[in-house]
């Protein structure tokens, strides 16, 4: 349920709100507008609630949140979610740049990479310390000495390192180091994972994954937001079909319909949503122009000899080219890079 309260009402009158949902077993969660504030009710929506909740001092009605995922939903609030992180701001105006090697693979790779990446306007360092890898036997990343390396760029740059994390008893040893823990899309749907995220505050990028529709998705997200962390960002990359000619489909009508029914901001990955590096750059543009809040991007300084991933990654030079192409189609659709 969401009880919007009176323009002129008062703390006293929204705190006693606040207890009395409270006290039927319910969530509450205050958001406060320029206009007005507005209390969800997050629980079981049993009968004759409205009618409980509407005859309290200050309400001026009281609205069902209709969709499964209530505090991802844009009917709780018509203010869009901004994203901040180590100077990474996701959401709003500008599009967020988050830009790096799939994996760490050594400190020297990384600084370098990250002071080329900084200087070509990325805000956030990608890189990954632990590799989920269909095969056993392919690289598995340099785990807590990859954190430090990642760190180590951080410190170098100032850029947000965003890094995946793969267990719910990794989550205190990666939110140590990262700015922003990313969930892969192999776990969109490993629920003790996302509650330990959730636990931690940290800043998230969420992953859609590869076969989930947009209902899971943004239940997924749920489960972070409900453990009280509001610093959630969904990350469309790509889903499997029957076509072969990519390595994944990227649905880039994911965007703006993310956008319509939730206030979370959206992230694309054009990497993994093709998988071919030449590919890239015009469905980054794709997605400026549909709307997405950031792009993530897989950037090496040799692609050929890449630990993981070498075949979807591209060079600083085309990474360069694409940046000043997107800031032609951002300022086309009133945004900035």
């Amino acid at each position: 349920m969401i009880v919007v309260m009176k323009p002129d009402a008062t703390a006293e009158q929204i705190d006693h709100m606040v207890g009395h949902i409270r006290s039927l077993g319910m969530s509450p969660q205050v958001l406060r507008g320029t206009q007005r504030t507005v209390i969800a009710a997050i629980g079981d929506e049993r009968e004759g609630l409205v009618e409980t909740l509407e005859p309290g001092e200050g309400v001026e009605k009281v609205l069902p949140i209709m969709a499964p995922y209530k505090r991802a939903s844009s009917e709780l609030t018509n203010e869009r979610t901004k994203v901040e992180a180590q100077g990474l701001v996701v959401g709003g105006v500008k599009v967020a740049v988050i830009a790096g090697p799939c994996s760490v693979e050594n400190e020297k790779q990384i600084v370098s990479i990250a002071k080329i990446l900084k200087d070509m306007g990325a805000t956030g360092l990608r890189g990954g310390a632990f590799k989920p890898r269909t095969s056993p036997y392919s690289f598995q990343g340099h785990k807590e000495d990859g954190l430090k390396m990642l760190a180590t760029a951080r410190d170098a740059t100032g850029l947000a390192i965003v890094t995946e994390v793969m267990a719910p008893d990794h989550v205190p040893l990666v939110a140590k180091y990262a700015d922003v823990l990313q969930i892969g899309a192999r776990n969109m749907q490993n629920y003790q994972l996302l509650q330990a995220v959730g636990d931690s505050g940290k800043a998230t990028l969420l992953k859609r994954g590869m076969s989930a529709t947009i209902d899971e998705f943004l239940l997924a997200a749920e489960y972070i937001l409900d453990r009280g962390n509001p610093n959630v960002m969904l990350c469309e990359r790509g889903i499997r079909t029957y076509e072969e000619h990519t390595r994944f489909t990227l649905p880039l009508a994911t965007v703006p319909y993310l956008h319509e029914k939730s206030h979370l901001p959206v992230v694309v990955d054009p990497s993994h949503g093709t998988g071919k590096a030449r590919l890239v750059a015009p469905m980054a543009k794709a997605s400026v122009a549909c709307g997405a809040d950031g792009l993530i991007i897989e950037v090496h300084e040799d692609p050929e000899h890449a630990m993981s991933d070498g075949s979807q990654t591209i060079t600083p030079a085309t990474f360069a080219q694409l940046m000043k192409e997107c800031r032609r189609v951002a300022e086309a659709v009133d945004r900035t890079m």
